[in-house]
């Protein structure tokens, strides 16, 4: 293409009165030709007054589109010389042929080409990922409801900080993150989950994940071995995947983590132990207090550390909460982590962990270095929230209407199917497993209850090992009005009365 054509080519695909400014116009298309080859290297450009002409376009415009090509390196401009197309091919031996695996072929779909994409640890994150495409509705497992969050309150609070606007607040979080909230922390922990602390073992962060994740990176290395509770929360095994562990699943039973003989036999011991002791997820049951003094033996004696999830044990109907399993450990052994998001709301996006003493700065170091944190205005009003007793209040006017909602869901079992479906762990938390009976395929019951409008889980989905998992339904209560209840279950009834039937004709 010469100059005298590129005149031409750019006039015909100019659009006059279009809401893309002029100058943005020409410089695409310039720098198209020239991506595209049709401006060939070495190609001198008209004089920006010629192409302006040309145009019929002020000439400040024309000049402003060379001095963009010449930063971005598409064109060379030389004095009294001339502005040439620069040679951008790409070197030669950069493009040669190879073989390559994640070579992609043309008019591969969207799907093969994300999948030849992945790493091999990337597919299998994917492959088993738990996220949900809605987050809110009935039944969803593990969602407060937000909507009675006191946000008025929150607020005032908020204003009263910012009104200040402290600049050591709109900053990088050293430390561990905001010290006032780390001290108000420790001091609840202490009396609500009878956690052994200071303010400086509390390392915040944003969640479970990046807790975990912090303390996975630290203390072990890829290729070593971790427990996980089988069934275990999907996240938990992600994260330990992710970072290159080899997870091995133990079973749970009415006391919770039950590791057998082989484990405890010759075999190395794993390098982490991740439980949720005070209400097993998804299950439901506590870990007894035998199973508990027996791995923190375990713990001591084989250099083992155990990341102690303690997701949502504040909200316990009937009797009082579990204390920790850190409030036990004498060796240093435990790392306990908890979240914010289940009490108040989960977009808060706070979380922290307690950390052995000796390891404090090490967790500080590793925090800041990696993730950068900050937050420090959410966490000063988090810190006010509580401090000034509106945690308490708000944990315990919650575990009431969550409560409430329970019953309700429970009833409506009861009500449609007596006690052929048991209802198991619905002591605690936000949820409670829905037993199928066996043969009932989970999965697509989930999938029919979608497209009913009812969100569900399917337990078999907890399970590392298909061989192990049993059929069943997470079913959350705390996000759904009380009227709503009754009527979303009727819905989710009908879906388990076709499937079970299905199956049943299956097995005939």
């Amino acid at each position: 293409m010469d100059t005298i054509i590129l005149s031409d080519w750019l006039a015909a695909r100019l659009e006059r009165g279009a809401a893309e400014p002029m100058y943005r116009q020409v410089l695409r298309l310039v720098q198209h030709a020239i991506l595209t080859g049709q401006l060939a290297p070495g190609t001198k450009l008209p004089s920006s007054r010629t192409l302006a002409d040309d145009l019929e376009i002020a000439r400040n415009t024309v000049l402003r589109v060379y001095d963009q090509l010449t930063a971005e390196g598409y064109v060379l401009s030389t004095t009294g010389s001339g502005t040439y197309v620069a040679d951008t091919r790409p070197d030669a031996a950069a493009v040669r042929p190879r073989s390559s695996p994640r070579a992609s072929e043309p008019g591969m779909s969207r799907e093969a080409l994300a999948q030849q994409s992945l790493s091999t640890r990337g597919r299998r994150l994917i492959g088993r990922a738990g996220v949900a495409p809605k987050q809110w509705g009935a039944f969803m497992p593990g969602v407060p409801d937000v909507t009675e969050f006191p946000s008025r309150t929150w607020s005032r609070l908020q204003a009263r900080l910012w009104k200040s606007a402290n600049p050591e607040l709109l900053t990088y979080a050293p430390g561990g993150g905001y010290r006032p909230l780390r001290r108000a922390l420790s001091d609840y922990l202490r009396v609500a989950r009878s956690v052994k602390c200071t303010p400086d073992q509390i390392i915040l962060t944003t969640g479970i994940h990046q807790s975990m994740d912090l303390a996975v990176r630290l203390l072990t290395d890829v290729g070593d071995r971790a427990w996980v509770e089988e069934p275990c929360y999907w996240g938990a095994r992600s994260v330990l995947q992710s970072t290159g562990l080899e997870i091995d699943p133990i079973p749970v039973d009415s006391e919770g983590l039950n590791p057998r003989e082989r484990e405890f036999g010759p075999a190395a011991p794993p390098r982490l132990a991740v439980v949720t002791p005070s209400h097993q997820y998804p299950l439901g049951m506590v870990m007894s207090l035998a199973r508990r003094r027996t791995l923190l033996e375990y713990a001591r004696q084989h250099g083992v550390w155990i990341l102690e999830d303690d997701y949502d044990s504040e909200f316990r109907y009937g009797s009082r909460p579990i204390a920790s399993l850190q409030g036990l450990d004498e060796a240093g052994r435990v790392i306990y982590v908890g979240s914010l998001g289940k009490i108040l709301y989960p977009g808060l996006r706070i979380g922290y962990m307690v950390a052995p003493e000796h390891l404090v700065d090490t967790f500080r170091t590793g925090v800041a270095e990696l993730y950068r944190e900050g937050q420090l205005m959410h966490q000063a009003v988090l810190a006010e929230f509580i401090m000034d007793g509106y945690l308490t209040s708000h944990v315990r006017r919650m575990r009431a209407l969550y409560g409430e909602r329970r019953q309700i869901l429970i009833d409506a079992v009861t009500s449609r199917f007596g006690n052929a479906l048991p209802v198991m762990g619905d002591e605690a938390g936000l949820h409670f497993v829905l037993g199928l009976p066996e043969g009932a395929d989970d999965r697509a019951m989930t999938s029919a209850a979608f497209e009913a409008g009812v969100i569900v889980r399917p337990l078999s989905a907890y399970y590392s090992q298909e061989s192990a998992a049993q059929s069943g339904l997470l079913l959350g209560y705390a996000c759904v009005p009380h009227e709503r209840i009754a009527p979303a279950f009727d819905a989710l009834a009908r879906v388990i009365e076709k499937e079970i039937a299905s199956a049943a004709a299956r097995v005939v």
